[in-house]
């Protein structure tokens, strides 16, 4: 009994260590984004940071059209993020769960 909860523990460690090791991955993992007719460009991590904003000069003259853009152009980048960064970490933690009776049915 004993050996088999410290072989439980030593693989919860394991996938402990495995989803920061992806954490950090997905830090260099980029997600290019633009508006439609390629005015805006941000580019953001998997961990959803923003590396970058490109905005082209004809925005800049209408502050209300340029809101816009970031909010929409932004939103895309970030939902992309999420869902690179919610898979990677799930197939991680799923991968390393211990077999516990009962909970079978995660899987």
């Amino acid at each position: 009994m004993f050996g088999d909860m410290m072989g439980m523990m030593n693989k919860i460690k394991e996938t402990q260590e495995k989803v920061e090791a992806t954490k950090e991955r997905l830090k260099t993992v980029l997600i290019d984004e633009q508006s439609s007719d390629g005015l805006l460009k941000v580019t953001i991590t998997a961990n959803r940071e923003i590396r970058n904003i490109s905005i082209a000069d004809e925005l800049l003259e209408d502050k209300e059209q340029l809101e816009d853009y970031l909010v929409l152009t932004l939103n895309k980048a970030i939902k992309k993020a999420s869902d690179i960064n919610e898979a990677e970490l799930a197939a991680v933690a799923k991968d390393g769960m211990p077999d516990i009776p009962g909970l079978d049915m995660l899987k």
